[in-house]
């Protein structure tokens, strides 16, 4: 059964709120590296005058320090943009309080006697698999900094898209390992995802192709793929590859298709 698309939207504005509340928290930093004030700029012709206001008086900030002028003008972009944050925050806020999923949604649940018959849902992995999911492992700790996007877990991502996936295995139940070691041919990788099938417990990688319409990272991406077709890998079996461009991001519903293929 199809998995309700509300649910995937509840998860997404989820993940939304986060990322606006990080946006929201990064740009005090920079506020407090800029002079206080407001100003407002006026034109004329192909002319304008700047203004050093507090909502009474004005000041001409002369030309000669066009460089105070700047930075005026950043305060009021960035201040600006952090109230658009907050705005949308807010109304994302407000949908999450009013949602209700609704008495139908009462018949998914574990405690309702409909459970195995209707939930969207796989049953729950063997115990073995969850497990295996939550002990450690090597991971990569190239880079920590790139990780910077929380899933609704608590778990760090290097990108949306990665989380988008890891929230969509989480929901469905599908164990997973993040970035775990993977040795081919005498070379050490990292896997976006390492998965064991919840049935077979077979194992699975997917690698996500984020920016495939940048040379660099295509010819990288490249040289990854050849090491697991010539260490005897096969695309859609063993081995799970989704991709994106500016232009056709990676979508919830185009994960959802993926999982049910290769694990339901």
């Amino acid at each position: 059964m199809k998995k309700e698309a509300h649910i995937i939207v509840y998860n997404q504005i989820l993940f939304e709120c986060r990322q606006l509340e990080n946006e929201i928290r990064s740009i005090d930093e920079p506020l407090k590296e800029l002079p206080e004030g407001r100003m407002y700029c006026t034109r004329n012709g192909t002319h304008f005058k700047c203004y050093l206001t507090d909502g009474h008086v004005q000041t001409y900030i002369p030309k000669k320090e066009r460089e105070y002028a700047k930075q005026l003008a950043r305060r009021r972009y960035l201040v600006t943009l952090q109230q658009d944050y907050k705005n949308e925050l807010a109304a994302l806020q407000s949908y999450l309080r009013d949602h209700r999923e609704g008495k139908a949604s009462d018949m998914l649940k574990e405690s309702s006697v409909y459970h195995t018959l209707l939930s969207p849902f796989p049953q729950s992995p063997s115990p073995d698999f969850s497990d295996w999911a939550d002990s450690p492992y090597e991971k990569n700790t190239n880079y920590p900094e790139g990780l910077k996007f929380e899933t609704n877990f608590g778990l760090y991502v290097r990108s949306k898209s990665e989380s988008m996936i890891a929230m969509m295995l989480h929901t469905y139940h599908i164990p997973f390992r993040y970035e775990c070691a993977l040795e081919l041919g005498g070379i050490i990788i990292y896997p976006d995802f390492t998965i064991r099938h919840p049935s077979t417990g077979k194992i699975h990688y997917w690698e996500h192709l984020g920016m495939v319409d940048t040379k660099d990272y295509a010819r990288r991406t490249s040289s990854k793929l050849s090491l697991y077709i010539e260490n005897g890998f096969t695309i859609s079996n063993d081995l799970i590859i989704t991709s994106e461009t500016k232009t056709d991001p990676l979508t919830p519903m185009s994960i959802e298709k993926t999982i049910q293929h290769h694990f339901l």
